[in-house]
């Protein structure tokens, strides 16, 4: 099924659509994360990697449960966008030798994932709340607040030493 298509009908078909969408994209960064975490140089940007992986894990289980209140199977549907930005991630890893100019493009790699999730789960935010799915809201906004915090986490790891370091 394409976003645009004759089975999304309704504002609940579009939300469980993206739901779908989201719990595919967040087990697609699952995969890609370790090696991100390996091929990275800093120990701290390894240390941010793998925390938020702790924390992707536990939002698939969030969106599982977002499921289980929709009464709807967990399950994904492709995302060709999470798997472009996985792409080039992936190009980005095997193109660049100099170690600490891979790390600034791990971070940015990381931060073109975190823009995805964060305008989607925001969307969702937004969908739950106009179609009185208040359940779903707290559970959302868990993982849009994780997203953010590591996007700020990136931010901060690049301004204060990445760059420099690549510069």
């Amino acid at each position: 099924m394409g976003l645009f298509t004759r089975d999304i009908e309704s504002l609940d078909d579009l939300f469980l659509h993206q739901l779908q969408d989201m719990y595919y994209a967040e087990k697609q960064i699952i995969k890609a994360m370790p090696t991100m975490i390996d091929s990275a140089s800093s120990e701290a940007l390894k240390d941010a990697l793998q925390t938020h992986l702790r924390e992707t894990e536990q939002q698939v289980q969030r969106l599982e449960q977002v499921f289980q209140l929709q009464g709807a199977q967990a399950q994904g549907v492709e995302c060709p966008a999470i798997d472009g930005i996985i792409d080039e991630a992936k190009d980005v890893n095997s193109e660049i030798a100099d170690k600490s100019v891979l790390d600034s493009a791990l971070i940015a790699s990381a931060q073109s994932v975190e823009h995805y999730e964060i305008s989607r789960y925001g969307t969702l935010i937004a969908w739950a709340q106009c179609l009185g799915k208040t359940d779903c809201v707290p559970l959302l906004r868990k993982t849009l607040e994780e997203e953010k915090a590591a996007d700020a986490k990136l931010t901060g790891l690049a301004e204060q030493t990445i760059n420099r370091r690549a510069a």
